[in-house]
């Protein structure tokens, strides 16, 4: 805006009532620039501005903390003033009351009486006196503050605690920045969507309200999450018509963990965030925030259980053994009739407030949830005749010893089956669980890197990999030899050849019985396992794919559990790249879990039209912890895991674990299929380095 004249200030009246606004929260409608913030509005500096967008309609709103009697309002305008405008009243943020109208205001310092009540107060104009937009040295309210209740406090929960984000994009930009408490600093994702922020208060707390303060790009569509254990989320607000600029939020929930979890970017550019702001009532929550998980391995039991070769031992403790890879079931034949139930014995008697039931596709639609002291004699605590399956996390309130699901309509022609059965409350004779493993760091720090850097011919070094030799899976082809092909080529990079092998040699193993060699092919594929075992992190390597029909190559993550037992699926596996040489344009992201593997395994593409990845050299990525993952290719975020999303839509998340890295180049296979007169050998699959940051 141009400097304009200051109009002819009046003196104002005798405040009627206690200055209510200053230093309270305050957002706008829009501003012109950084340097006039809504707050400068309400700061008591008659130096400093708020200035809106030069446009109507335009507002500006204060956040009193609680419910207030407001007695009068004290407009300083700077020269651009408003000709019209109300004042008005709200007790939510959301329905407002006018407690004064004009349409012939000339500016100046406006002191007017009012009456109304409410805990928000704004300023909405809707004409302007000049080209310019509104600016407003000063707003104050008058009035006197509530009494009893509880109100949201106007201190910053969030102010340097520490945040997490699904992406940044770049170093300067990072989820710090958004609660350091400097409107010049900043957060911003990756340029796709979902993305999300999220900062850890420290204890559970009572939150009341959250305040956005967004660089230009803003989130179009998004929820505010609230978690006690980061992992799983409860939204307490959402919209699809963000409006960007700062927005002050009234929410009513409870978590350690607040997230801004972005669904649609209001620009081409990610999600930014100059500051993520919470505020909490300052008091406990119920059970002083102090509900932990009580059935973590107590005594089950249930009207049946299956151990058939389609699920082996799935006893009622599996559903109560945290492991979320393994499951109680109905018996097949007699399990699959209603009512059918499993029960849990805490060991004392609790107060039961929350429960936690993630489905097998063998679900519920109809049940209950119910407390006993005795195992006998049964109180209903939650009751549905609509459950929808998959995960669901329902806040309860009992007391007893015993919980149960008591199962009375089965939303499917199977029994009733469940992954966990997990029971939060206090009291019980809870046993504590295995701890949950840390988060990457913030910054993150490179712990594995192998650059292959070694001369000419040398095989990976064997501090760091291990060769995997023997027959390939999945209906492959090849061999994997000990090191015959995977070797250095000098240049700064490893080469899995996969070759065509015509004339039988050592390559290949002897068949015991004919004497003849038993492979066609042969290929390299080394692993991590004896070496470096990882839970969570940033994992990349720059790879050049082989091209051609019926190869294979991936760089992928094994849970580690497989190497002692744990067999595949339940392990979990992630792919960061699978290519296919007859789709040249497309590479692949993918996880499976036991109840999505396989051609069912939850994944992505991610193309580029017209191209070949296997003509040069791309980075593959991943970004791993607690609650998702992003997958993306030289630096592009294109497939997002959202762990809250998962469990309610596909099934269990079974990534809290370590997992290693493989590398391989296969031939053949059920997915790409067997090479044909068109393929060319031998094919180099060129890895530049790999390096995972914690």
């Amino acid at each position: 805006m141009a400097t304009l004249l200051l109009a002819v200030v009046q003196a104002p009246a005798q405040a009627a009532g206690t200055l209510l606004s200053q230093g309270k929260p305050a957002t706008a409608s829009s501003t012109e620039n950084g340097g006039t913030p809504a707050s400068a509005a309400v700061d008591g500096d008659n130096a400093t501005r708020w200035s809106s967008a030069a446009s109507d309609s335009q507002w500006i709103q204060v956040d009193l903390g609680s419910t207030a009697t407001v007695s009068q309002v004290v407009l300083n305008w700077e020269a651009a003033y408003a000709k019209a405008y109300k004042i008005q009243a709200s007790t939510d943020g959301t329905t407002w009351t006018d407690i004064y109208s004009t349409t012939a205001a000339t500016g100046g310092t406006q002191t007017l009486t009012v009456n109304g009540t409410g805990r928000y107060v704004r300023m909405y104009a809707s004409a302007r006196a000049t080209q310019y937009g509104y600016s407003l040295w000063e707003f104050q309210v008058y009035g006197t503050a509530g009494s009893g209740g509880t109100s949201c406090s106007t201190t910053n929960a969030a102010l340097n605690k520490s945040a997490t984000s699904s992406s940044t994009e770049n170093g300067s930009t990072p989820a710090s920045a958004a609660v350091d408490g400097n409107n010049g600093t900043r957060w911003s994702s990756a340029a796709s969507d979902p993305q999300w922020l999220q900062v850890d208060l420290g204890t559970k707390q009572s939150i009341c309200g959250v305040q956005l303060s967004w660089e230009a790009a803003s989130g179009k569509a998004y929820q505010i999450q609230v978690s006690d254990n980061g992992t799983t989320w409860t939204t307490v607000y959402q919209t699809s018509t963000g409006a960007g600029a700062t927005e002050l939020l009234t929410l009513t929930g409870s978590g350690r963990y607040v997230r801004m979890y972005g669904t649609a970017r209001a620009t081409q550019y990610g999600y930014s965030l100059w500051e993520f702001q919470v505020f909490t009532t300052g008091t406990a929550p119920p059970d002083g925030g102090n509900a932990v998980l009580l059935s973590y391995k107590k005594p089950a039991t249930a009207s049946s259980q299956q151990d058939d070769a389609q699920c082996g031992g799935c006893t009622p403790a599996k559903a109560v053994d945290h492991d979320p890879a393994t499951r109680w079931a109905t018996a097949a034949g007699s399990g699959w009739s209603d009512p059918q139930w499993i029960t849990v014995d805490l060991g004392a008697s609790a107060h039961v407030t929350q429960v936690v039931l993630q489905w097998d596709p063998a679900y519920a639609s109809a049940y209950k949830i119910q407390v006993s002291s005795d195992n006998t004699n049964w109180t209903d605590i939650y009751s549905t005749t609509t459950g929808k399956g998959f995960k669901q996390t329902l806040d309860v309130n009992g007391t007893g010893r015993y919980v149960r699901m008591y199962g009375t309509a089965r939303g499917t022609a199977y029994g009733y089956s469940l992954w966990t059965f997990d029971i939060l409350g206090t009291g019980g004779a809870p046993t504590a669980p295995p701890a949950d493993p840390p988060n990457p760091g913030n910054p993150q720090h490179i712990v594995f890197q192998d650059e292959f850097n070694t001369a000419a011919g040398t095989t990976p070094d064997s501090a760091r990999w291990t060769q995997d030799t023997g027959p390939g899976v999945n209906g492959e082809l090849e061999y994997y030899t000990n090191g015959k092909n995977t070797t250095m080529d000098g240049a700064g990079n490893l080469v899995i050849e996969a070759r065509k092998e015509v004339t039988p040699g050592s390559n290949c193993p002897t068949d015991p019985l004919s004497g003849s060699t038993t492979c066609q092919y042969t290929s390299g594929r080394i692993n991590t396992s004896d070496h470096f075992n990882f839970t969570y992190g940033h994992v990349e390597s720059r790879i050049k794919v082989t091209g051609t029909q019926g190869l294979w190559p991936a760089f992928w993550l094994l849970g580690s559990n497989f190497k002692t037992g744990t067999p595949w699926p339940a392990c979990g596996e992630i792919d960061i790249m699978e290519h296919i040489g007859k789709v040249p344009d497309t590479v692949y992201s993918t996880i499976h879990a036991p109840a999505y593997n396989g051609a069912g395994g939850y994944g992505s593409p991610y193309q580029v039209a017209g191209s070949d990845f296997s003509s040069g050299f791309h980075t593959y990525a991943l970004d791993w912890d607690s609650g998702h993952m992003t997958f993306s290719v030289d630096g592009n975020a294109f497939f997002t895991v959202a762990r809250s999303t998962l469990e309610t839509t596909k099934g269990p998340w079974v990534y809290d674990h370590p997992f290693y890295m493989i590398l391989n180049n296969a031939v053949g296979g059920d997915w790409p299929g067997a090479p044909d007169a068109s393929t060319v050998f031998p094919q180099k699959m060129l890895v530049d380095y790999v390096r995972v940051s914690q």
